[in-house]
């Protein structure tokens, strides 16, 4: 079996989805002062759980009541939304703290990145 093939697995697209948030979560905690998350990897796994289903159920409702506004703005209202999900799943586990809006920005846009680069980079959708 090759490792095409296994990469295309569903369960295994899922995991690796939860280790790259995993992975974002925690580099945005190590670069954001303001942004504390456990040290604990099976902590952060579950905060990388919390986050992915926030932006599975809950996201595309918020994207879409607050479409105007992302129209408005030419797409910037969209880093708002994601501060906001960030926010959400901070309020939702006490395993990941944030202090304030800005730290939470901050880390929005670090996950964002970090996330799009490394799905961009697995991904073989040409």
């Amino acid at each position: 079996m090759g490792l095409e093939r296994i990469l295309d697995c569903a369960p295994v697209k899922l995991l690796l989805r939860v280790v790259i948030n995993a992975f974002a979560l925690w580099l945005a905690a190590t670069l954001v002062s303001g942004i504390n998350l456990t040290e604990e990897i099976p902590l952060i796994v579950l905060v990388a759980l919390i986050f992915g289903l926030v932006n599975i159920f809950i996201r595309p409702l918020v994207k879409l009541l607050s479409l105007p506004l992302t129209i408005i703005t030419l797409g910037l209202f969209a880093l708002v939304i994601n501060t906001a999900m960030l926010g959400l799943t901070a309020a939702l586990t006490e395993n990941l703290q944030i202090d304030g809006f800005w730290s939470a920005f901050l880390g929005a846009l670090i996950i964002s990145v970090v996330s799009a680069i490394l799905n961009g980079v697995l991904s073989d959708d040409d």
